[in-house]
């Protein structure tokens, strides 16, 4: 009973405290004028938004990978999914990896070390903490800041380096790089740099260019402080 009571505690202590109020979807689109809800906003559990006849929004699911378009009534934010009353929701399933997403945006601030350290040898290349499943990602940076992207599973790989002003980010903290025409290779692996953090991930191998879903093409960094 002690070892397994030792076993859980380790288990909560490797836990990211960051996660416990974690967003569970992105306002991918807003038509009209509802109130209290704009474009890349972070939707929680229980939030209610009103849409009147000519309102429409998108959102899309972080974890469930719903992407939701709704038209008109009363929506309530869920778990997974939300509740329309009074309204038309569309819903389809896209390609995201939001669970393991959000935990490298919670490991983001802390050192390579700590975050890579599993890495067999100084010859291979780290392992991708997640996929994304757009070729162009939209990146979370909060203040902006310069933006490295490189290939690391390759020699010699493709590198992006970008600085980005804060009047470039959409909602004060979002840089699309499909809006910029900047795309990455199917089925590579990238490590992300901002400041001193770091995120390592995939790209889908049937990934397509262009504004692909949200949920399935963010890169989350932690705001700097």
């Amino acid at each position: 009973m002690k070892t397994l009571t030792a076993a859980l505690l380790a288990l909560t202590w490797f836990v990211p405290p960051a996660l416990a109020d974690t967003p569970v979807a992105v306002v991918e689109d807003v038509g009209g004028k509802p109130a209290g809800v704009e474009f890349m906003d972070y939707v929680e559990p229980g939030k209610v938004i009103k849409l009147g006849a000519g309102d429409s929004i998108v959102l899309g699911y972080l974890k469930s990978c719903w992407r939701e378009s709704i038209r008109g009534g009363t929506v309530t934010v869920g778990n997974e999914q939300s509740d329309v009353a009074g309204g038309t929701v569309d819903r389809i399933k896209v390609g995201c990896d939001g669970g393991k997403m959000e935990l490298a945006a919670a490991q983001s601030k802390q050192s390579a070390a700590m975050v890579f350290r599993k890495a067999p040898g100084p010859n291979t290349p780290p392992k991708p903490q997640f996929k994304i499943y757009g070729r162009a990602p939209v990146v979370e940076l909060k203040g902006g800041g310069t933006l490295v992207i490189e290939r690391v599973d390759v020699p010699s790989g493709d590198r992006l380096e970008i600085v980005i002003a804060p009047a470039q980010l959409v909602n004060g903290a979002f840089y699309d790089l499909a809006k910029a025409d900047k795309d990455l290779k199917p089925g590579g692996v990238y490590r992300a740099k901002v400041g001193d953090q770091q995120i390592v991930f995939e790209v889908d191998a049937g990934a397509k260019d262009g504004a692909e879903p949200m949920a399935g093409r963010l890169l989350r960094f932690q705001p700097a402080g």
